[in-house]
């Protein structure tokens, strides 16, 4: 494993100016320190626990105590919020202690990290997807944990937030006038969340940007393009006839049916006068 050496480094420098800790520090004595460092977890003082087990780790590799010194070692440095060196650490337990009654605790905190670190919606959620995908794996090989209920629920706002960091991508495409790229991420936005309490709206967004891709195409385009708008909103009737957004999408259909008449009649009038 590697470790932030300079951070450790200044970290020491730092609680060694406290002279109870400096002398802790300095102490020879490994069981004391080992007791000692317990005592400053007890305590919730995971700063100070923290260096203690750092150097204490390989002293007691292979040890009665090494497990338990694991143990909250991995939990020093996720009280402190080093989620991934928590994250390497509880993945580390599970190799080593995988048979221990807490290794199931451990599986689902590596998750749990993934998920600590788990950003905006609008930046990259690589590590979103990843807690989905652990805390599936959880359930899976854990069908009677007590810890499923939670999992489920912490899923529910990974997906959540992918679908908003989808949602905001398609109407950046909207905002900024690429009307086809949006149409088409609206789609399989709806596509990817079917069940979404904002269906209907995806729905609407998506007929909005196809009816303006209609509008802006070449003449010899737009036929094909206002039909295209006609089949979304009649599959807007089909998937959400009690939606508020109903009327507003019918516009549109009517707006297509009679920008395709307008230029059946144009095409017409240009075709009598040659």
């Amino acid at each position: 494993m590697k470790w932030n050496k300079l951070f450790f480094l200044l970290t020491i420098v730092v609680l060694t100016g406290c002279s109870k800790f400096g002398k802790v520090l300095k102490s020879k004595d490994f069981e004391y320190k080992l007791k000692m460092a317990n005592t400053y977890y007890d305590k919730k003082e995971f700063r100070q626990a923290q260096v203690l087990f750092e150097e204490l780790f390989p002293v007691f590799k292979g040890t009665p105590q090494h497990e338990d010194l694991f143990y909250r070692f991995a939990y020093s440095h996720y009280n402190l919020k080093d989620y991934i060196t928590a994250e390497n650490l509880f993945k580390g337990y599970i190799e080593i202690f995988a048979n221990n009654p807490r290794a199931e605790e451990m599986e689902y905190m590596q998750a749990f990290c993934f998920y600590k670190q788990s950003p905006k919606p609008e930046l990259e959620q690589s590590n979103t997807i990843k807690a989905i995908g652990m805390f599936q794996v959880f359930i899976n090989t854990h069908p009677e944990s007590t810890r499923n209920k939670e999992a489920e629920e912490i899923i529910s706002k990974c997906q959540a937030k992918l679908e908003v960091k989808e949602f905001l991508s398609a109407q950046l495409y909207f905002n900024v006038g690429q009307f086809r790229a949006a149409a088409l991420a609206y789609t399989t936005l709806i596509n990817n969340y079917p069940d979404s309490p904002k269906g209907d709206e995806y729905k609407l967004m998506a007929i909005k940007a196809f009816f303006r891709f209609a509008a802006m195409s070449i003449d010899e385009k737009q036929e094909e393009r206002y039909n295209k708008v006609i089949i979304e909103v009649e599959d807007f009737q089909d998937r959400f006839p009690e939606s508020k957004l109903l009327k507003e999408a019918e516009r549109y259909l009517t707006l297509s049916k009679n920008n395709i008449k307008s230029l059946n009649n144009e095409q017409t009038s240009q075709a009598a006068g040659k």
